[in-house]
């Protein structure tokens, strides 16, 4: 009897493995449920609506933030600008990749991997980061294959070699979305709908890839910014050291234009997707981005509605008499803050959702581009104006949204509803940026909690 009972119970289990069709419309089951970690050093957003443009004054009278509701989805945001120490990670890794590629096309083979663990041949050699840059290699062939990366012998100062900036340029490529959107018809051209989304090609394109750009970004940042901004003021020490000198690691990056800010984000959502996959992930599950400008102002104003400053007050100091922010207080008294320029970040309190220096400090490149009238024409929900400039373009096209107002900026700017803009190919020592990554949802029961990186 007992056997008879095991046998039925194994054939029980046995026939709980089968197919579990049932003839019902479940999904495609998954392996294992989608998840996403809290981004390192950013502060949770939730989505929220509120009024974009109001709460503060319009000195200048140009109308150029008119009051609109709008609704904004949730989403991550750097708690602090990028500092000089976060850059600088970028700034190595362009340099070391480049180096590795010249001593591989120099014959150090080491430096770069045709076939993967598992014996699978790559049609292009990849760059073996675990072999490490021999900087001070005695060995002449060696020293050889790097010397391309420094500048030329002539042109060096007091004989130091040095790397040269003009040759750290980051490649990357990405998609134009909004181009492949555009459904642009020829009345007198018929079209075959069987192709699916190559119905909506733009005309005389013959496939998508016309929807790919590559660029070629060069990632220094401009150091004599801080003399080209104030030619009548001795800023040489700042030039010299700030980008460079340890003292200033947890400072934000300044002198790095808009292009430059857009490679940043690139470079940082493929260094954590690297990461994931190499540890199991599934496909891309991280995406850093500049944020828009109604994201930023719904991030700045802390979930506080029509408030003038982030951290929800009408004025620029506290009940104990001291200043809020970095910027140009009283009639240029520089220092009353606590700093001359820029100051180290999350020097002052983070208004209510965690977020540091979201005014005064440096001011910070959006993802949207500049139209004073930007607020008429677009949406309601996620509310965005892009445009993508190429070289030829006017200089009006070229310009972008910077929010937040600096360290020499009066109280004005440090508004949240305060709206400027800057060229995009222009690099100042008074704008930094932060970076965003969209909230993809959690399963039921996770909430985002903080994943502080300020000590």
């Amino acid at each position: 009897m007992k056997k008879l009972l095991l046998i039925s119970l194994i054939a029980l289990v046995l026939s709980g493995c089968g197919s579990s069709d049932t003839g019902e419309l479940v999904g495609v089951r998954k392996t294992k449920p989608f998840y996403q970690p809290d981004p390192y050093g950013m502060q949770f957003v939730p989505m929220g609506s509120f009024t974009m443009g109001v709460g503060g004054q319009d000195i200048t009278g140009g109308n150029r933030a008119q009051s609109k509701t709008v609704s904004v989805a949730a989403f991550f945001m750097d708690e602090t600008e990028i500092t000089n120490n976060e850059y600088r990670e970028f700034v190595y890794y362009v340099r070391d990749s480049i180096a590795r590629k010249l001593l591989a096309d120099n014959g150090f083979s080491e430096y770069e991997i045709t076939q993967s663990k598992k014996g699978v041949q790559y049609p292009n050699p990849i760059i073996n980061w675990d072999e490490k840059i021999k900087w001070h290699n005695d060995d002449q062939s060696y020293q050889a294959a790097l010397e391309d990366l420094f500048i030329p012998a002539n042109e060096r100062f007091y004989g130091r070699k040095e790397v040269d900036a003009r040759k750290l340029n980051y490649h990357y490529s990405w998609i134009d979305l909004r181009a492949a959107a555009r459904k642009q018809f020829d009345p007198n051209q018929s079209y075959d709908y069987t192709q699916g989304s190559f119905a909506n090609r733009q005309q005389g394109a013959t496939d998508r890839s016309v929807y790919i750009h590559n660029e070629v970004i060069n990632v220094y940042p401009d150091t004599l910014s801080w003399i080209y901004d104030y030619a009548y003021a001795f800023n040489d020490p700042l030039t010299e050291n700030y980008f460079w000198h340890e003292a200033y690691d947890n400072y934000p990056v300044v002198g790095v234009n808009w292009n430059q800010a857009k490679a940043f984000c690139v470079w940082r959502t493929n260094k954590l997707n690297k990461y994931i996959m190499s540890h199991g992930g599934r496909g891309t599950m991280a995406e850093f981005r500049l944020p828009t400008e109604a994201e930023w102002e719904w991030a700045a104003r802390g979930g506080h509605q029509l408030n003038p400053y982030p951290w929800g007050g009408p004025y620029t100091r506290n009940d104990k008499g001291c200043l809020l922010a970095n910027f140009k207080p009283l009639r240029g008294n520089y220092i009353a803050d606590g700093g001359l320029t820029t100051l180290v970040v999350a020097h002052f309190p983070a208004n209510d959702w965690g977020l540091y220096d979201m005014a005064g400090n440096v001011a910070e490149w959006t993802l949207s581009a500049y139209d004073p009238t930007s607020y008429n024409f677009t949406w309601d929900m996620n509310p965005d104006y892009q445009y993508n400039s190429i070289t030829d373009d006017d200089p009006a096209m070229k310009r972008k949204v910077i929010r937040g107002g600096s360290w020499k900026d009066i109280a004005y700017f440090l508004q949240v509803d305060a709206r400027t803009y800057e060229y995009q190919d222009t690099a100042k020592c008074y704008i930094g940026f932060r970076c965003l990554q969209p909230y993809l949802g959690r399963n039921k029961g996770d909430n985002p909690s903080k994943a502080s990186r300020i000590k």
